[in-house]
């Protein structure tokens, strides 16, 4: 308990030091703020703007969330699927890494005009940024099973519904949760990023309006909200796998 309470005092000092000596720099050469605004500048427009930028980070969290969970229920069936029915493994993923490989602003703009500017080619190109990290982590886990157990439950003739479910599904919860600290991050990038090809509001429009008027402090207030989300939603997984993990060792001893 001492070690972690010393090591977050350490983390907050590196991060007050590191906006000090940001601001110190800033004014000692004299940076202007369309090249780089101090934090104090960052920080005071967040507060004359709260409600703007309240409004633009609930509407692009809301769309990471979504795209998100879509990504993480699409990748995880699809894992099943393919654990079930082996055969199927390498025509599938030839055509997940297809979709992986294809780059993530050729198909915004293209889901952005089939769509339009609403919230749903944000969600969807949130997912298909997140799923394919959760459907190649659920299948590793689904697949790297205790040996033993595996033929134990071959030995009691459990199908393989209940091999997978009692057996696989247990050995996969470190790999969900491995993916997931991979995929929550990355929502946040994928919502921006499709909001950059046209939306009426979110933290990407924000983003590009100031960059196309040279508002820095606007710009890096955007920014500095997206790391503190990205921050807090990976603290959250670490908790969930913390709470789930040890729920599930738990009842494996008992």
């Amino acid at each position: 308990m001492q070690h972690k309470k010393k090591t977050t005092i350490q983390a907050i000092f590196i991060v007050l030091a590191f906006f000090l000596l940001w601001e110190i720099g800033v004014h000692s050469l004299q940076i202007q703020p369309y090249i780089l605004p101090a934090p104090s500048q960052v920080f005071g427009t967040l507060a004359v703007n709260a409600t703007y930028f309240m409004q633009a980070s609930f509407l692009t969290l809301s769309e990471a969330l979504l795209g998100l969970l879509l990504g993480l229920i699409c990748g995880f069936f699809l894992a099943v699927f393919l654990t079930l029915f082996p055969g199927w493994e390498d025509g599938v993923m030839t055509l997940a890494i297809l979709v992986k490989s294809t780059p993530l602003v050729a198909i915004a703009p293209l889901l952005t005009l089939w769509l339009g500017f609403g919230t749903l080619p944000k969600i969807l190109i949130t997912a298909l940024l997140t799923f394919f990290p959760v459907l190649v982590n659920m299948l590793s886990g689904f697949q790297k099973t205790d040996p033993a157990l595996m033929d134990l439950f071959r030995a009691w003739y459990a199908s393989p519904w209940e091999i997978f479910l009692h057996l696989r599904m247990r050995s996969a919860f470190p790999f969900l949760f491995a993916a997931l600290k991979i995929t929550a991050p990355l929502a946040l990038i994928g919502a921006v990023v499709a909001e950059w090809t046209g939306a009426s509001g979110g933290l990407g429009r924000v983003m590009w309006l100031a960059y196309a008027n040279l508002n820095l402090p606007f710009l890096f207030a955007a920014i500095f909200i997206l790391a503190v989300s990205g921050m807090l939603w990976y603290q959250l997984v670490l908790l969930l796998e913390k709470k789930i993990i040890f729920w599930h060792q738990n009842q494996t001893i008992s």
